[in-house]
Parts: structure tokens; sequence; C-alpha cells
């Protein structure tokens, strides 16, 4: 049975393929207009009524009002009349090639695993991801093959193997060459320049102890990882839990909070902090609930959008009675769910006070952080705390492409990427609607949805 149904993901795999490279191919120099979409270009600003998108080749060439435009000879226009226009999804965290069907592996970072992965983020509207670590050096053969135009799927943009904690934080069956564990401080500082030697765009740490199960990391390795990624031009992730830890990691230089704090609540000191250093702040809001949710509300498990993002072997776990009383058996159970609360609280709070909040989901490190369907729960659950649905939008598509240096992308204006997502309804009314997906335009090239508008079920 398992033999089949790899057989069946290989041959979907290469029919995707093979339909991205003829469309590739088939769009080069072309001209198409978005005509009559309102458009909220991800800067935070209001929504344009009635607007005219031109994309030429892999960039927006120019945006203006529907019938007082002079579009290029030869273009197709496209009636988006009704439709909302944002600007495509950026994963500032997530991972690749961590999870083999219903559990993580030590085999599963593989060709076809990492694209069959930024395959389904890009058919969810995410079309850029930050890998944060637990990369094998095949990320950097794949990143370059999609330079030239022959690797399909979200952008990849890569933290490389990430610094862990010997016997401890990241505890997931990783491969010995998947995340660097060092020892001393030279050790850690030697395994940061072979990282940037690689023109990493990130370089990750986990100084995490787990709800104490393990040792953290040792604040002398990890202001050693900060002041020698600096030195080579790199900036510095962390996965965090502790409001002590976050505030020590502030001050040492670190430039992104890649999870939230989620012991108490953050105070002032820590907020003055990153507003001052221009630290950047990535809530993960579904990390913590992932231990359970399936379990306790299986009704999100009850429409397309969440069964074609899966295989059948992990719904049929997620659905088997087996799989809700392991959740509810987890020791961290309260743990978690006082977390979550914790996390949503203070997104809310960092949020008014000014800090730099992007977007991340951790999707990819868990069989139940599930690309692509996670990053539209994240941004419910981010409404959900409190923010508004264009400070969520905003936050996955500008901040985050800020945090990841990617000036091309984020927001829709002339110049940039032609990254973007027509939705069949105005997520400003209801945040759900980002799942309303028409169409999905990355790098000029039109992707169609895993699960276009039409096919969704009325259920949320």
């Amino acid at each position: 049975m398992r033999n089949s149904v790899r057989a069946v993901a290989i041959a979907i795999g290469l029919v995707i393929l093979s339909g991205w490279f003829t469309s590739v191919q088939g769009k080069t120099g072309s001209v198409v207009v978005l005509e009559g979409a309102r458009l909220i270009d991800g800067s935070g600003g209001p929504p344009r009524e009635n607007t005219a998108l031109v994309i030429e080749g892999d960039h927006i060439k120019a945006i203006g009002t529907a019938g007082k435009m002079h579009y290029p000879k030869g273009a197709r226009v496209v009636d988006v009349r009704g439709r909302t226009i944002i600007p495509a999804l950026i994963n500032s965290h997530g991972h690749l090639g961590v999870v083999l069907n219903t559990a993580q592996s030590p085999d599963a970072y593989t060709r076809e695993n990492v694209q069959n992965a930024v395959v389904q983020y890009e058919q969810y509207g995410v079309t850029s991801v930050l890998v944060l670590g637990l990369n094998r050096d095949l990320v950097y053969e794949l990143r370059d093959e999609q330079k030239k135009g022959t690797f399909p799927g979200a952008t990849i943009f890569t933290a490389g193997r990430g610094i862990g904690v010997p016997g401890a934080a990241p505890p997931v069956p990783a491969a010995p060459d998947q995340v660097y564990r060092p020892t001393t401080v030279d050790e850690a500082r030697a395994e940061v320049r072979e990282m940037a030697s690689h023109h990493v765009d990130m370089i990750k740490i986990w100084v995490d102890d787990v709800f104490g199960r393990f040792s953290k990391m040792q604040p002398e390795v990890y202001a050693a990882v900060i002041d020698e990624a600096h030195k080579q031009g790199v900036k510095v992730a962390a996965h965090v839990f502790y409001l002590a830890d976050a505030k020590t990691l502030v001050a040492d230089g670190i430039d992104v909070l890649a999870h939230s704090v989620r012991d108490q609540k953050v105070d002032d000191e820590l907020i003055q902090a990153m507003k001052s250093r221009g630290v950047f702040y990535v809530p993960t809001l579904t990390v913590d609930e992932s231990f359970y949710v399936f379990a306790e509300q299986p009704e999100l498990m009850a429409n397309p959008f969440f069964t074609q993002a899966v295989s059948p072997d992990l719904l049929k776990m997620f659905q088997s009675p087996e799989y809700r009383a392991k959740c509810e058996g987890d020791a961290n159970l309260a743990k978690n769910k006082a977390a979550h609360v914790t996390a949503m609280q203070n997104l809310k709070i960092l949020q008014d006070a000014g800090v730099k909040v992007a977007f991340g989901t951790d999707s990819g490190a868990f069989p139940a952080r599930i690309p692509g369907w996670a990053e539209h729960r994240e941004l419910e659950m981010m409404v959900g705390s409190g923010l508004t649905p264009m400070e969520a939008i905003v936050a996955a598509t500008r901040i985050s492409a800020a945090l990841i240096h990617a000036d091309d992308r984020g927001t829709l204006e002339p110049g940039k990427r032609a990254d973007l997502i027509v939705l069949a309804a105005n997520p400003l009314d209801d945040i759900h609607n980002t799942r309303q997906m028409v169409a999905i335009w990355h790098a000029g090239r039109e992707v169609q949805p895993r699960v276009p508008a039409g096919k969704l079920s009325a259920a949320k």
C-alpha cells in the first residue's frame, strides 16, 4: 500500500513539474493585465478600487485605474472585477525535508520531498519561504536551480543547517549533516563561517530547553554565533520561549525572535529594546496549537482546503482515536495551551507597541504543521489575537519581505516581482477569505491554487 501511495505521489510530482516547465516556457516575455480588482498592496494603506495591474515578464510593470491606462500592445487582459488582489504570502519561518508522511525522519530531506513541499506552499499562495535550519547541503543546490528557473515551487531562502545544542534542542531525528551542535565557542564560530560561505540568508540558533527537558544553549555560545554572523554580514534568528532569554538575546544583538515569548507577558524593557534595535518578532501561533488542535477541533479537517494539503495516511492518523488519545494524554498539554494563550496576548501587545511583527508558522517541522494550510490558519489566529486583517496581511507580506531582505517583493508596486494572489472575496471583511484563491502569480507565472475558490466548502 505504501509503495503504491509513493508511486502515485511521484507521478503527481512529475506532472506538476512538467506543467511548471511548460508554464514557464509558454509565458516568458508575455504581458498580462489584471483589470477591475480591488488592490491591497501590502503597504498598509487603504485598498484601491477598480485597478489595472500590468504584469510584464516576472515583474509588475504598472498599476493604475482600469479604463484610464494604455495597455501594451498584445497584452492579455484578464477580467478580475469583483475580486481582491493581495501580495503573495511570505513565510519567514518554515522547514523543508523534516517530515516524511506521518513522522519526522532523518531520511526526509530528499529532492522529491522538498519539491513536493515548495510546490504545495506555492499552490497555497505562499511564494517565498525562509527555511529556518535543519537543511542539508542539498538546499543550496536547489536554491541555485531555482535562480536558473529549473526547480519549481515557492522561492527558497535558507538558514543552512542552523546551530543547536549537543543532545538537546532541536530534539528532532535529524541527520548528522542537518544541524550543527557545537561544544565550544570556536566550533560555533567556525560553523557560522561555513554556512556564511554558502551565502545563507539567515543563521538559526536554538536556545530553548523544551519545558525543562534539555539543557539550554550556553549564553557564550549564542553570543559568539551572533557576533560571528554579523562579522560575516548575516543576520541571526533565535528559537525562543522564555522572556528572560529573549531579553538576553536582544541585548546580545539578535535580529529575529523566531517564535513568541510564551512563558509570561512581555514587559516594557523587552519592547523598548526590540524597538530601539529593530528586532523582528515572528509569533508562529500555529506552533503550540498544533500539538492538540486536530484532536480537539476535527471540524477543521472537514473541507478540501485541509484535505488537499495532507496525505491520506496523515489524514487517517489525525482522525484516529489513537491520535486523539495521544494528544489528550500529552504531559505538556496544559502547558501548550497556556503558551498559546500567552503568545496571542503578547502578539497584540507587541503589535500595538510598534514592534516589527513578521509572519511565520514553523510549518514543515512536525506532521501537524502543514505547509500552505498553516499559513492561512496563522493569519486567522493573528486576527483572533486582536490584529486587524490589514495588520496581519502586512506582517505576512511587507514586513516579512524586510525580514528576509527581499526588497523586490512583499508589496505590489511597479518594479516589484509579480508575486500576488487573486481572491474571490475581500480579506479585510473576513480574514478567512485569503483561502478564496482564484489565481496565484509567482514571478509573473500563473499558478493554479491547490484548492480553487469555487471548490471550497462553506466550512471554515
